[in-house]
């Protein structure tokens, strides 16, 4: 179960990665690799440095969060915008470099205009949010979540993600390309992570904003919108059994306010794959996007993970996710936990909704693939849900190939056998994943502290 070896070589890449600015730690770098296949994985991703924060706080090493936390906030300045547009200043990077010329270091931020599909991060700023909670919630460290511009960035990220739009749900509607699936993927409107993490933004918002007049307000908006949301996505992105049966035999056409099919989904949209059984009478998921007339029935793992971790989830509904995983472990877990999204797009459907995207090849990268980063959140929802025979079957499986194949970005197949065709090597969120991993199952201590930066 120790594996030595393994976890040696995980720490041993994290400080490798670490960015300093003007001598002091700001981040990591996604990746370690002297041939990398992004250029910019050199860059410190703040979606990235989540696992890396984590790994450090559950060190004691709390000095290099906090300095991140302030170096995102302040990069908020450097948001470029086209002429006529208004500057969203609740808006954070999606990376940051640091240029040094010999004679000055200076940090530049990506907002999204160096990203493949040029479309701002919609989770940045939530990511902030959980770390600045975590951070707190480790050192007890209130006066740096109390400091005046602290408290200005939470206000103006809510004002950014409260704003009303022509949707009438409570759900965040977001693009393609916006978050961790950051290439072209069928994935625009309501994403199941992108509620997951709006949902929980929400609830530390709550906890972490100061009273006062502005504050009040967006408090109470956030409290109502936090309300709904939980509700909305419990009745209507649950799947089970009984719940596939009631699609199945919807009627569609239904107008005014006793419409059962109330986005109007038509049966004929439930893929073949749902209809030959795949879904066990004991299990169900978070399906991966609700819309009008639409349902994407794909299994996205790490909203499912993040919706159990947040409580967005059930007690219930989390024990049913985990007896899917049981049920389907070769598919959703396989070779090298864990599958990102489960099944992938091909023919047709793949060239419609993926542009024809070589890198997302079925059973490949985003269009499942199996990511190592994943580990790290199906063991704390797995142990959440009292599963933790999943979470030690899922780190051995992690073990036994990760630090031999070079801490792989990802992993291609079926069963995610074969190290990804475009990965990157000694990517640094697959080697914290297990380093968390780790820590939650053989300290106890480590489970404690990891309590007060999830819950």
């Amino acid at each position: 179960m120790m594996h030595i070896e393994a976890i040696r070589s995980a720490r041993e890449l994290l400080d490798q990665s670490i960015i300093t600015y003007q001598g002091e730690p700001i981040g990591t770098a996604a990746a370690c690799d002297p041939s990398p296949v992004a250029a910019n994985y050199e860059e410190c991703f703040v979606r990235d440095f989540v696992p890396s924060a984590i790994v450090f706080l559950l060190q004691g090493r709390s000095a290099i969060v906090r300095n991140f936390l302030l170096t995102v906030l302040r990069l908020r300045s450097q948001l470029q915008v086209m002429a006529g547009h208004q500057r969203a200043q609740g808006l954070m990077p999606a990376s940051f470099r640091v240029v040094n010329d010999g004679e000055s270091e200076q940090i530049v931020a990506d907002f999204g205009d160096r990203a493949i599909g040029r479309v701002a991060p919609v989770d940045s700023a939530m990511w902030w949010m959980f770390l600045l909670r975590a951070y707190r919630n480790v050192t007890g460290d209130q006066a740096f979540v109390e400091r005046d511009d602290v408290q200005e960035a939470i206000r103006l990220t809510l004002d950014l993600y409260l704003k009303e739009s022509f949707e009438s749900a409570p759900t965040m509607l977001v693009p393609d390309a916006s978050f961790m699936i950051d290439r072209r993927m069928g994935v625009y409107g309501h994403p199941l992570e992108i509620q997951s993490l709006y949902y929980a933004m929400l609830t530390i918002a709550g906890e972490l904003l100061q009273p006062g007049e502005r504050s009040d307000r967006l408090l109470a908006m956030a409290a109502s919108r936090l309300q709904s949301l939980r509700s909305f996505v419990r009745l209507y992105y649950w799947l089970d059994r009984n719940r596939l049966n009631d699609i199945h035999r919807y009627q569609a056409e239904e107008f005014g306010t006793e419409a059962v099919n109330v986005l109007n989904v038509y049966p004929e949209t439930i893929p073949q794959w749902l209809l030959d059984g795949w879904l066990p009478a004991d299990a169900g998921y978070l399906v991966g996007n609700v819309g009008p007339g639409r349902i994407d029935f794909r299994f996205f793992a790490l909203g499912n993970h993040l919706a159990i971790l947040f409580g967005l989830a059930t007690h219930e509904e989390s024990a049913a996710i985990m007896n899917l995983y049981t049920r389907h472990w070769e598919t959703l877990v396989g070779e090298m936990p864990l599958k990102l999204c489960y099944p992938a797009l091909a023919g047709a459907e793949w060239r419609l909704l993926t542009g024809s995207d070589p890198k997302n090849a079925p059973w490949s990268y985003h269009n499942g693939g199996n990511w190592p980063v994943l580990l790290w959140t199906f063991v704390a929802a797995a142990m959440r849900a009292g599963r933790d025979e999943l979470a030690i079957r899922a780190w051995d499986a992690a073990a036994r190939r990760l630090p031999g194949d070079g801490w792989p970005e990802y992993y291609d197949g079926v069963t995610g056998s074969l190290i990804g065709r475009r990965s990157n090597f000694h990517q640094v969120w697959s080697a914290t994943a297990f380093l968390i991993a780790h820590h939650l199952l053989e300290e106890p201590e480590s489970r404690r502290l990891f309590n007060q930066i999830i819950f």
